[in-house]
């Protein structure tokens, strides 16, 4: 679930003018480069992706997707589990050993402008682009870590995105039939961004926490079918793959008719 995001550099200029004062701006515009316009950011692939942390909040950071947890032992293990902790289900993250240490004290803003969900119908998978009807831009609930290379003494900051259970409009796209239950990324409204960050010192504060994992309206979002993303025809990440596509077999069955 949420293998794929939307968010180009163009949009993280915006929100750091509108968090930060210039000095933010200016780290910002010193930390980009072309490989961060992201029209689609696979995760499998590992994108650098800009991150405000609780550590502080105000201040744009680029890390990479796939939690690498501060236990991991060497390079090779680094590179193997950060396939697997792209996302973390956000009922079980004070519970799972790769995330826990980050859900009690790191965790951070994804801003995107939407994602990217397969659909299931007949013997083929239609990707849909989904964001939201009254935010260009949004963000998603993250958990990060601060990982050291015991060998050569180097860091490597990293990030996994949240998820919950789904709302209508996610269960109706999200529906792998080799996966037990749709899931969709933990979008979080403006007003419990600070509350994502806040320290968390109590049993109160974590059940604080743990109330805003719950399903993003499904009114207020808007889901179409995209061109295929992946593969040799697949438009990857360019500009084209968050533009509406037609697929004549999904006219009559649309899972959002």
């Amino acid at each position: 679930m949420c293998y794929g995001t939307k968010a180009r550099t163009e949009m993280s200029l915006r929100i750091a003018k509108s968090r930060g004062d210039r000095s933010a701006v200016d780290k910002l515009n010193a930390l980009l480069h072309p490989g961060l316009d992201l029209h689609f950011a696979n995760g499998f692939e590992h994108p650098e992706m800009v991150i405000y942390t609780d550590a502080a909040p105000h201040e744009p950071e680029l890390m990479t997707w796939g939690l690498i947890p501060a236990w991991v032992k060497d390079r090779a293990q680094a590179d193997e589990i950060r396939n697997r902790t792209l996302i973390a289900r956000g009922e079980t993250m004070f519970e799972k050993p790769s995330f826990r240490l980050s859900a009690e004290s790191m965790r951070c803003l994804v801003f995107v402008e939407g994602f990217y969900e397969h659909h299931h119908f007949g013997k083929r998978t239609y990707p849909y682009f989904i964001h939201l009807k009254d935010r260009p831009y949004f963000a998603l609930a993250g958990l990060w870590e601060d990982w050291t290379d015991k060998a050569s003494g180097g860091g490597r900051r990293s990030f996994s995105i949240v998820t919950s259970e789904p709302n209508d409009l996610m269960r109706r796209i999200h529906n792998n039939p080799r996966i037990d239950g749709a899931r969709m990324p933990l979008i979080l409204a403006e007003a419990d961004e600070a509350g994502w960050l806040a320290p968390v010192n109590s049993a109160t504060d974590v059940e604080a926490l743990m109330h805003l994992v719950r399903p993003y309206p499904a009114e207020a979002m808007v889901a179409y079918p995209v061109a295929p993303l992946l593969g040799k025809a697949g438009s990857g990440n360019s500009e084209r793959a968050s533009l509406p596509f037609e697929y004549p077999e999904l006219i009559l069955a649309d899972p959002l008719a």
